[in-house]
């Protein structure tokens, strides 16, 4: 389980909490033939998804430029027209929601499988009770399985809602639709289908750097001592006049990770807010909880800890808020109803 707004952003009136329901009556509440009543809007783009699309836009803007460039020899080499190629990049976007390609995705790429009759008895009453509460047709998403031994959920794409083995088996019920609930508001918020076509529109600038990282080491092997400093120079004084003439904008692009890591974990923070607005606060808390006690123990049972110094670093790049840090925004939710 790695993502309203923020209970504790601090704008806005302070949340209601939402009651409780017993465990056992989770799955009661809304039986089939029940007559549901969904939202108009099924789906918004929270400010956590634009940030994200925006921070992906130097990616972005360098991917089109390598698609143009790649283009214009194609139409060199081959008379092809030279926007075709682009055209169908950027118009390639929209096949990461068609049902098809996530299927595939979900298959192949996240290695996952449809559930089992014994997991799909235990998913979908929890799903349509999770989905019910929230106003949101349960159809249009597909549940999968992990075949993992850890506890974990995601959201992914438009319509994947993915949750490991372990989790279905050993979870409680209500703590299992907490982690629905919480994933859920990942899909409602935009935050699952804006960060696949970020990384999608990313991709061949990332392919770019992986590339001349590999090769190089290898050119440099095959140029003198003279040629490699004359080449350092050349780009050190380019880089130079890059960043006189642009006042130094380009050195934002310096803290691109830690920011996108900030904007990834405030969507968890709004999808654990989601969770809780639908009355699974104290269930998700619970779990967070148990997973904290769980790490604590493992971090006692280690005999040479990192330093503190390093975790907190990683804490910064990291793209799940600490568990602590979770809880507390909870706590609005947590309190009784007067």
């Amino acid at each position: 389980m790695h993502p309203t707004p923020d209970p504790g952003s601090g704008s806005g009136p302070e949340p209601a909490p939402a009651p409780a329901p017993a465990p056992d009556d989770l799955v009661r509440r809304h039986a089939p033939g029940t007559r549901l009543i969904y939202r108009a809007r099924q789906r918004s783009v929270d400010a956590t998804a634009w940030l994200g699309l925006a921070l992906h836009l130097p990616a972005f803007l360098l991917g089109l430029g390598l698609v143009l460039a790649l283009s214009l020899l194609l139409d060199a080499w081959l008379g092809l027209p030279a926007w075709l190629p682009a055209l169908l990049w950027l118009a390639s976007g929209a096949l990461v929601f068609n049902r098809t390609v996530e299927d595939r995705l979900a298959r192949h790429l996240l290695r996952l499988h449809r559930p089992l009759p014994h997991e799909l008895a235990v998913l979908d009453p929890v799903w349509r009770e999770v989905t019910a509460r929230a106003g949101i047709d349960g159809s249009r998403y597909q549940l999968w399985i992990e075949d993992s031994r850890d506890l974990n959920a995601f959201a992914a794409a438009g319509h994947l809602v993915g949750v490991t083995r372990y989790a279905v088996e050993n979870l409680p019920r209500s703590q299992l639709a907490a982690v629905l609930a919480h994933e859920l508001g990942h899909h409602t918020g935009g935050h699952a289908w804006a960060a696949l076509l970020a990384r999608w529109y990313a991709l061949p600038a990332r392919a770019a750097w992986r590339l001349a990282v590999r090769l190089w080491p290898r050119a440099a092997r095959g140029l003198s001592h003279g040629t490699t400093l004359a080449l350092t120079a050349a780009a050190c004084w380019l880089a130079y006049l890059t960043l006189t003439a642009t006042y130094g904008l380009p050195l934002l692009l310096l803290a691109l990770p830690w920011l996108s890591a900030a904007v990834t974990r405030r969507g968890e923070l709004r999808a654990d807010a989601h969770a809780a607005a639908l009355g699974f606060g104290p269930m998700l808390a619970a779990l967070l909880e148990r997973v904290l006690a769980e790490e604590e123990e493992e971090r006692e049972r280690r005999e040479n800890a990192s330093p503190r110094g390093a975790g907190a670093f990683a804490r910064l790049l990291s793209s799940h808020p600490d568990h602590r840090t979770r809880l507390h925004h909870l706590r609005p939710y947590l309190r009784p109803a007067p």
